[in-house]
């Protein structure tokens, strides 16, 4: 058995939702696609698809075993893109797309990139919810989780660190929050989709979390940050976002000893196969530049 297709096969089938999906992307036939899922379940001694005549989904072996096949997959991936044309020049279009309120991180290191390689066209594309790329034509998507879908293809670029933070308005009126629990007791503008009704931090490696709530929500940082410039609540909001605000005074970062809960940054793509140059240099080029990122994390 040719075991890196039998994992290839296996992926293909879970992205695209049934073996007849996967048999047409692969150019195979349904009874090989079904002979290399047999194969490969007997090779690693387990169950990995339940099959029934409506649908597929993963045993929690499959779910263990998808993981690894995707590591693997990339890996060599990768050992094949060291030897095949180094010599080849990335060109061409690149559609990215991201949150709005990290587009100005993004759109510097765009710039930066788009000088190293000059014949890279890069469309940048804000959008607050999540896409799908191959229906929107999305070639990278930059999210930021705590718990990445392990169905997606993607490669961790760094980390995204936050603040809790009021203007000095805010806090003239209704206080300073002395400790998380202190929280509770204030007008808290709430992200949508992140942390939500509950926020949660680090202080010297325990955990706590505190029931949150307030009279305004927002699917965006940006607004939320701008609520909070006007003096609106207390906002849990990125660390990029915040810092210039904080740096000038017109924010103040509050318990300054917890640190929320820090999210992942992920570059989302759709398929480890053929991956163009322009995309694997891309993501080799954010992961340098983000890695260095000075004003993710504020000072005291």
């Amino acid at each position: 058995m040719d075991r890196l297709t039998a994992m290839q096969v296996f992926v293909t089938v879970v992205d695209s939702g049934s073996q007849s999906a996967a048999a047409l992307q692969l150019d195979l036939s349904r009874p090989v696609i079904s002979r290399y899922l047999a194969e490969l379940e007997e090779w690693v001694g387990a169950r990995l698809l339940h099959r029934t005549t409506r649908r597929l989904s993963l045993t929690p072996a499959g779910n263990e075993i998808l993981a690894r096949c995707r590591r693997m997959l990339e890996a060599a991936g990768d050992l094949q893109n060291a030897v095949s044309q180094p010599q080849q020049a990335p060109k061409g279009l690149l559609r990215i797309t991201t949150s709005t309120s990290f587009g100005p991180q993004l759109v510097r290191a765009v710039t930066e990139y788009c000088k190293r390689y000059p014949d890279v066209a890069v469309d940048l594309v804000m959008l607050d919810r999540t896409v799908n790329l191959v229906e929107e034509r999305i070639d990278l998507a930059i999210r930021m989780t705590t718990r990445l879908d392990s169905s997606l293809i993607a490669r961790k670029l760094s980390v995204c660190r936050s603040t809790i933070c009021a203007s000095p308005a805010y806090l003239r009126e209704h206080g300073t929050p002395k400790k998380v629990e202190d929280l509770a007791l204030h007008n808290c503008l709430t992200h949508s989709y992140v942390g939500k009704s509950l926020w949660e931090f680090d202080y010297k490696g325990t955990r706590s979390s505190v029931a949150v709530g307030g009279n305004i929500s927002a699917n965006e940082a940006m607004v939320l940050l701008a609520a909070a410039l006007a003096g609106a609540g207390v906002a849990h909001l990125p660390s990029y976002a915040a810092a210039p605000y904080v740096a000038s005074g017109e924010l103040v970062a509050l318990l300054p000893r917890h640190e929320p809960t820090v999210l992942d940054i992920y570059g989302v793509y759709a398929s480890r196969k053929h991956m163009p140059a322009t995309l694997r240099t891309m993501l080799d080029f954010l992961a340098e530049r983000f890695a260095g990122e000075p004003d993710w994390q504020l000072t005291a």
